[in-house]
């Protein structure tokens, strides 16, 4: 079910890259057995004995000789808002081992990601906003569907994409963003972030997951996409002479070599995924790592199976 550099024509058109990386998606999902999740796209469910013979799908049936019953569309109908953390880290490039050319850092990535599950939120009818965010809210949308709104979503992304090698430091700071996206969002809705979570510490971990417990609150749900480079942050992954690292967002600097430090970092970094995973558990929020190398699958069908939960 993943797709390889060759089977992605990435294009500047994002509807159009979004489009082949979905259809071919659920194409794989025809053939694997989370086949169920075509369904659901579809909007369509098997018959079964009892139900109203009013809801058959007729015109389907004449085509496949199966029964299926019609979904309505409030059974199918879903609010979601995608939030994309823009700060520096995010725009930093670290691995040259990605999925594409074009898919240069963890920002590209998550706005490509991002492209597909619009498209995908949009072929099923959904709502969907967008809020691009680093220490304040750059841009919100309100989750609405339509064509033109669509365009527009296609558009913003574009913009943004063709910002991700800017040099200027945006900090992160997600816990100051949440109360006014909460104010903005109108009604309980799927939240799905996009971050590499390097802000993530010993100080600010109480209020990083104090404002998702608020959005759990107000009865959202949320698919935290912890976006990372699987070479250079998880692994560490670099060669055997001294480096500088720097710290893209306050600007402090070390000089070491990686290769006497990496079986402590690959420790630590364990640890730190771990206590994500494990704090995310406790808040009922779906913690799905995301590595920049292995492509967008897992994120669609992470987002599928989520969903499928909802309803």
């Amino acid at each position: 079910m993943s797709l390889s550099k060759e089977q992605i024509n990435i294009s500047d058109n994002l509807d159009f890259f979004a489009r082949q990386v979905v259809e071919g998606f659920l194409t794989g999902l025809h053939k694997s057995p989370y086949h169920g999740f075509s369904v659901e796209f579809l909007e369509h469910r098997l018959y079964n004995p009892g139900d109203a013979i009013k809801n058959i799908d007729w015109k389907l049936f004449a085509r496949s000789d199966r029964l299926f019953i019609k979904k309505f569309e409030d059974e199918t109908n879903l609010r979601a808002h995608i939030l994309i953390d823009t700060s520096s880290s995010m725009r930093c490039s670290l691995s040259t081992h990605s999925l594409h050319d074009d898919i240069s850092n963890k920002l590209s990535f998550s706005i490509y990601s991002a492209a597909c599950l619009v498209y995908l939120l949009h072929s099923q009818r959904d709502g969907v906003g967008l809020t691009f965010y680093n220490d304040k809210i750059d841009l919100f949308t309100q989750s609405r569907t339509g064509k033109g709104h669509y365009n527009r979503l296609m558009s913003e992304l574009d913009r943004l994409l063709q910002s991700t090698g800017n040099k200027d430091v945006y900090k992160t700071d997600f816990a100051s963003i949440v109360e006014g996206f909460i104010e903005k969002i109108q009604k309980r809705s799927l939240i799905i972030i996009f971050s590499d979570m390097l802000n993530f510490n010993d100080q600010n971990e109480t209020k990083w997951f104090e404002a998702l417990q608020h959005l759990k609150y107000r009865k959202n749900e949320i698919i935290l996409f912890h976006v990372q480079d699987l070479d250079a942050e998880k692994l560490f992954n670099f060669s055997n002479y001294p480096h500088e690292f720097i710290d893209v967002e306050n600007n402090n600097r070390i000089k070491l070599n990686p290769v006497n430090y990496k079986q402590q970092y690959q420790e630590s970094y364990s640890d730190f995924q771990k206590d994500l995973d494990l704090k995310c558990g406790q808040y009922n929020i779906d913690y799905v790592p995301a590595f920049i190398q292995e492509g967008f699958s897992q994120v669609l069908l992470s987002y599928l199976t989520k969903r499928s939960k909802i309803f």
